[in-house]
């Protein structure tokens, strides 16, 4: 079964940066769409960026547009969520999200989170 791993999570301060890693097992990764996603305490889950496994092409929202990259890295089965001058606003727990192309990333296979902090 496929099983996501965060990892890379923690606090820093405004205009830092963290890198998060998303180690997948369990399944063949060329026919997902991997996610990143967010919740901030009090608030919905919301998308933070995507990339298509096997084509490699990338979509954000544009609050993380020319802040956050997110890359995979096949040998290693592994997604990243690179992220830059990040802001107070930042600051939530990251979801990793694995869904096939066209399905509803709600019912995609989810990891555990990983907390970032991001002080003022």
């Amino acid at each position: 079964q496929v099983q996501l791993v965060e990892s890379g999570g923690g606090l820093v301060q405004a205009g830092g940066s963290l890198s998060l890693s998303c180690a997948a097992s369990g399944g063949t990764f060329n026919n997902y769409i991997m996610g990143w996603f967010r919740q901030a305490p009090g608030k919905e889950r919301e998308f933070v960026a995507s990339i298509n496994w096997s084509e490699g092409n990338t979509y954000y929202t544009n609050p993380v547009k020319g802040r956050f990259t997110i890359t995979r890295d096949s040998a290693k089965n592994t997604v990243y969520l690179q992220m830059t001058s990040l802001k107070p606003e930042d600051t939530a727990v990251y979801y990793c999200n694995a869904a096939k192309p066209n399905s509803d990333p709600l019912f995609g296979h989810w990891g555990q989170g990983t907390q970032v902090t991001v002080s003022s």
